[in-house]
């Protein structure tokens, strides 16, 4: 097992974004002319894996992110590598460009119209910065009349925000105040 988890390692780390189990397994398959690569071995070696990392006191681990697993940084580095990204970054999203972003994650697939609609404002520029930035993707067309281009976020939204699907999402209820709620005094 241990040879696996050699592999793996090479191949999460050689990743440029989160890596599928499906895409270990071909890898796998192939490189080591094995005839099938269980995806139960994979996600065992995987947890091996993370158990050393773990023992060693490394400050990075795998995770499942994005339909797939990628080495991060363990929680308790955040701060230390936010600071650093927040120095490295030039560019950040506009407030539009987020605003967008966010329609476009919580409806979609949508078009642009429909995201238009929403905001109250054209989005061409914000949804071309977004394509640019490949967190969003041409998710196909739509049925209705002239045929619009449907939006939708990319694995590399996912990976981003650091979630595994877009029902990891925060939902309206975790920003709704209980104020003005009717039975209850105001004191």
């Amino acid at each position: 097992m241990n040879i696996l988890q050699n592999h793996i390692q090479a191949l999460v780390f050689c990743a440029q974004s989160s890596i599928s189990i499906e895409e270990i397994q071909r890898c796998l398959q192939e490189s080591l002319g094995m005839e099938e690569v269980l995806v139960s071995d994979v996600l065992e070696a995987i947890e091996g894996i993370n158990e050393q990392l773990a023992a060693g006191n490394f400050a990075f681990q795998i995770y499942a992110i994005g339909g797939g697993y990628q080495f991060l940084t363990k929680p308790e580095y955040q701060d230390t590598v936010s600071t650093y990204l927040k120095q490295k970054s030039k560019k950040k999203l506009s407030a539009s460009s987020l605003e967008t972003l966010a329609i476009i994650a919580y409806k979609q697939p949508i078009t642009r119209s429909q995201i238009e609609q929403i905001r109250g404002v054209g989005c061409d520029y914000a949804i071309h910065k977004l394509l640019e930035k490949e967190l969003i993707e041409i998710k196909g067309k739509a049925d209705t009349i002239g045929r619009p281009v449907l939006y939708g976020t990319s694995p590399k939204f996912m990976d981003y925000f650091g979630i595994n699907h877009i029902k990891d999402l925060p939902q309206l209820k975790d920003f709704v105040t209980e104020e003005n709620m009717i039975g209850e005094s105001a004191d």
